[in-house]
């Protein structure tokens, strides 16, 4: 068998040893059906036991209310940067805010902008997109149709550490890249959407936690593919859904209350791995050049910068012959990006933390 890496991608991501091992172990047949769960029928009753479960798991895990429905939908984040607005902004006669805080806020704007009349509320761009703002430098419209915001910025490694105060306008959220990786106040959110393939899954499935309101708002006249309101009441089964990935979905749920606990031990876990990162870049005395500010660092995404780029190549050969891989950070921001969600090992980290005090040492001027 191969030897397996640390891998610090951004996504598609490390995913839990045991999750991957279970499904390895019934691929070619699922107990009780004698089939793979890539072959198996959506409509089957074994796959409607894992998409419950896998909706109960998440109603557990996030304590969601009962006036949301938790949904299973294909396209990523990036579908989502227009469906919502799509089906909450179109027709509505208002606006709806933006608050851009990197690369993903800038990206859902562009989209939504073609559904409706956006303003944005803040925009980070003037120092590079490295921090999160105050509440008190939001432009908020009190009539705005919603609020969206990226919780975690993956490219820029920075992080709202609690949700913008908004008042009673519907709240948006595209948390793809920290889902589960605390548990949040679903009832102070309208919307809160994710890709799966960082902390949740593989790719290809994307959950949406929509409170029952405003999935009403959904226009009469879009694609059924398009509308909240069609895929709520076919409960994520109007068309055959992610079913590999919703089975994924479940797995790693499972994994996290059975191995971890819950959400708060699994914050606390990642708060632990964060900081290992952190004190180094810390205590190297301007060797390791963080990208955001300490207040907006993400627990997900350690981003930093070496003093010299001439150092780049030798740092990402030395972390590889330790079998640290996918360091390489955006070309927005240069440097490295340690992606650290949910699955990635304690051990891994460690040795990354490892690794940066020793080449720091060898190459200091």
């Amino acid at each position: 068998m191969e030897k397996r890496v640390y891998n610090f991608s951004p996504g598609p991501a490390v995913l839990p040893l045991p999750a991957l091992q279970e499904a390895q172990r019934d691929l070619l047949a699922l107990p009780g059906a004698g089939m793979s769960i890539l072959e198996i029928s959506h409509r089957s009753s074994t796959f409607g036991k894992i998409i419950e479960a896998a909706e109960a798991n998440l109603r557990k895990l996030l304590s969601i209310p009962e006036d949301y429905h938790v949904l299973f939908l294909q396209g990523g984040a990036q579908l989502q940067f227009a469906m919502a607005p799509m089906n909450i902004l179109r027709n509505s006669g208002k606006t709806a805010d933006y608050i851009i805080c990197g690369t993903w806020g800038n990206t859902a704007i562009k989209q939504a902008k073609t559904q409706g009349p956006i303003r944005v509320a803040w925009d980070g761009k003037e120092t590079n997109y490295n921090r999160m703002p105050s509440n008190s430098e939001l432009d908020l419209n009190p009539d705005a149709a919603y609020v969206h915001f990226t919780s975690n910025e993956t490219i820029q490694g920075i992080q709202f550490q609690t949700e913008p105060a908004v008042g009673i306008i519907p709240l948006l959220c595209d948390a793809s890249s920290d889902f589960l990786h605390k548990k949040v106040p679903v009832e102070k959110y309208g919307i809160l959407y994710a890709c799966a393939q960082k902390n949740l899954g593989p790719a290809g499935v994307t959950v949406v936690i929509i409170r029952k309101d405003l999935v009403e708002r959904s226009c009469e006249d879009l694609p059924s593919m398009l509308s909240y309101r069609v895929m709520a009441e076919s409960k994520s089964l109007y068309n055959t859904p992610p079913c590999f990935g919703v089975y994924m979905v479940k797995l790693v749920t499972d994994w996290i209350m059975s191995e971890v606990g819950d959400l708060d031990k699994m914050y606390e876990r990642n708060k632990k791995k964060a900081q290992l990162l952190y004190d180094v870049i810390d205590a190297s005395e301007g060797f390791y050049d963080g990208h955001a500010e300490r207040a907006s660092r993400s627990v997900m995404n350690v981003t930093f910068r070496l003093p010299d780029p001439e150092l780049e190549k030798p740092f990402l050969a030395e972390a590889a012959e330790r079998g640290l891989m996918e360091l390489k950070g955006h070309r927005s921001v240069g440097g490295f990006r340690a992606s650290i969600y949910n699955a990635m090992p304690v051990e891994g980290v460690e040795l990354l933390a490892e690794v940066m005090k020793s080449f720091c040492k060898k190459n200091r001027k």
